[in-house]
């Protein structure tokens, strides 16, 4: 098993899966670890795990979702997600909106899962779970992963043994896992970075939701001159990222490590701070002028 010891796990880096909560069994595994599950159409408890469901959702998953679905990020977060708060502070997060008394998952059928190329990492990784992890002397995130035991679920029941890592890549995860680890990591600096940051404003929380989740709205800011004003980007990485959505989304949570944490890996133009500072002037006077002909208006 993995020394447990040697890492920091505390109940706030949460995990980026189902809600397990006493069904988890307290032990970490590593890759190379082994545990008996198997799934299949056949045993008893199919498509049990798809009912009382809390999917918290990544944004890899949602680009899946959306692609799977023919439909933008927008739409996709409008019509089959519901918003909850990942801390204290407001982190916004997105989990899948469920259907009818029994919480069943909207994309649920008979014959089973119907987006189950595209299902989220969270689907893919039950029965087991991963969390984001730090070492005690590093500031760098690590994945551990637990055992997730519910009573419906026969599948620990099963005689099939295998390791983590050939569970995952049965599950077709080292792809997803690649692409969660910059949002994991993300989380887990904010949630670990706790008071030093200060409780972000409404408007950092907004850039925070739309660089995280809303990729095709993130993109058009990216478009946009208010963005181009201040970040100088080669021709060749700007258009990279404006037409491939996995090169945005990487883009997105280097962005975001520089706008909350100063982690400054993108360029700023030389009169960056003086552009943002004469756009925040001209939105306070419009601010101001929309108040003042309000007054105007009641007197």
């Amino acid at each position: 098993m993995s020394d447990e010891k040697d890492y920091l796990h505390p109940d706030e880096f949460g995990n980026l899966g189902i809600n397990t909560d006493s069904a988890v069994v307290p032990v970490y595994l590593g890759k190379n670890d082994k545990f008996k599950f198997n799934c299949y159409p056949g045993i008893s408890c199919f498509n049990e795990c798809c009912r009382n469901i809390d999917i918290v959702l990544t944004p890899y998953d949602v680009l899946r979702l959306k692609n799977n679905l023919g439909i933008t990020t927008t739409e996709f977060i409008a019509n089959f997600t519901n918003f909850y708060e990942v801390d204290g502070h407001g982190l916004p997060g997105l989990n899948l909106k469920t259907k009818d008394d029994m919480k069943a998952c909207e994309f649920l059928t008979e014959g089973g899962c119907a987006v189950y190329e595209d299902r989220p990492t969270a689907c893919r990784y039950y029965a087991l779970g991963n969390m984001a992890m730090r070492k005690k002397d590093s500031g760098e995130a690590e994945i551990g992963y637990f055992v997730v035991k519910e009573d419906h679920c026969k599948g620990h029941l099963e005689d099939k043994e295998q390791t983590v890592a050939e569970y995952r890549h049965g599950q077709g995860l080292e792809e997803y896992d690649e692409m969660n680890f910059g949002f994991q990591e993300l989380v887990l600096k904010k949630k670990s970075s706790g008071p030093t940051v200060g409780a972000p404003s409404p408007r950092s929380m907004q850039l925070y939701f739309l660089a995280t989740y809303d990729m095709d709205r993130f993109r058009e800011f990216i478009k946009s001159p208010g963005f181009m004003d201040v970040f100088d980007l080669p021709a060749e990485e700007y258009e990279k990222i404006i037409s491939d959505e996995l090169e945005l989304l990487n883009f997105s949570q280097r962005f975001l490590k520089q706008v909350l944490f100063g982690e400054n890996t993108i360029v700023q133009k030389e009169n960056a701070a003086n552009v943002r500072m004469q756009k925040k002037q001209q939105r306070m006077s419009r601010k101001q002028k929309e108040l003042n002909d309000q007054a105007e208006g009641k007197a």
